[in-house]
């Protein structure tokens, strides 16, 4: 579709967004009064985004694209149509992700890599392409990690490893980013009852009778997560501290999305020595 903005309006690209946080967040940007481009893999995903977008009024300002973040060819092609079509790039939410449940002695250095991929390596690749149009307007470049970008949690190391890493890199880049006017920010969800759970594609059944000497660590770890999110915040919830990050004068680097999150992360940031979170987090597995 051709547009015509108004030069003046600030344009966010958001990535992972036919579902869940992303879905939700793409809305509120454009209910904020930004130029919304919404990116996903499968453009055959975004039955749901247009109609909630149509539902609050806000369709003429959100613009579906393909983008897989892993794909450096379509995340290339992404952005340099957002330059061609709206002249600027303002801001990015690196919000796309997927989850694995498994533990390493199951799991092949492939499905390690292939979490890494996702989570770490798309952040990066996303970033990368965007972050000379950031610089150019002195942009934002916000990434969704986790509450498990800061504690370990069992079952999850290669998830939990792609989002420690997306935080290290990202807490690296930010004085560095600051120096060319580009704010850098964190934020980290706790539980969000979203399609991102659905997404792990775990057939519990048949992961615990596939668990081995695992399955009574497993079953006891599975019952206490589907406990938590009995009691997840909403996607529009978990979305709303992304705008607050995307309009604030000056954003904080790491920004939690509830109280239950930032007293969970609150823990591990006071726990020199580790045995706070280590002894936390066995009893989820006993």
């Amino acid at each position: 579709m051709t547009r015509t903005p108004d030069s003046t309006d600030k344009v966010v690209l958001i990535t992972g967004a036919s579902s869940g946080m992303g879905l939700a967040t793409a809305v509120a940007a454009a209910q904020a009064g930004w130029r919304t481009v919404a990116t996903m893999r499968d453009l055959g995903k975004a039955t749901a985004l247009r109609e909630a977008a149509e539902a609050a009024g806000v369709a003429d300002r959100v613009d579906v694209k393909r983008l897989d973040v892993v794909d450096t060819d379509t995340v290339t092609a992404c952005v340099n149509a957002v330059i061609a079509e709206y002249g600027r790039l303002d801001a990015v939410v690196n919000n796309a992700g997927a989850g694995r449940v498994g533990t390493l002695e199951q799991a092949s250095l492939g499905d390690v890599r292939a979490t890494m991929e996702v989570n770490f390596f798309g952040v990066i690749n996303v970033s990368h392409a965007a972050l000379p149009h950031l610089r150019a307007v002195g942009g934002r470049l916000i990434t969704v990690t986790s509450v498990g970008g800061v504690v370990g949690q069992p079952f999850n190391e290669a998830y939990c490893a792609a989002k420690f890493a997306v935080e290290g890199f990202m807490e690296s880049l930010a004085p560095v980013a600051a120096t060319v006017g580009v704010d850098v920010t964190v934020v980290e969800p706790g539980a969000v009852a979203s399609e991102f759970v659905n997404n792990i594609g775990v057939d519990v059944p048949e992961m615990l009778k596939a668990a081995g000497p695992y399955a009574p660590a497993l079953e006891a770890y599975i019952n206490r997560t589907m406990q938590t999110f009995t009691a997840a915040q909403t996607s529009a919830e978990a979305a709303a501290p992304v705008i607050e990050a995307l309009t604030a004068e000056r954003p904080a680097f790491r920004v939690q999305t509830s109280d239950w999150a930032r007293e969970f992360v609150s823990g591990k940031l006071a726990d020199l020595d580790g045995s706070a979170v280590v002894g936390m987090t066995r009893g989820w597995v006993a």
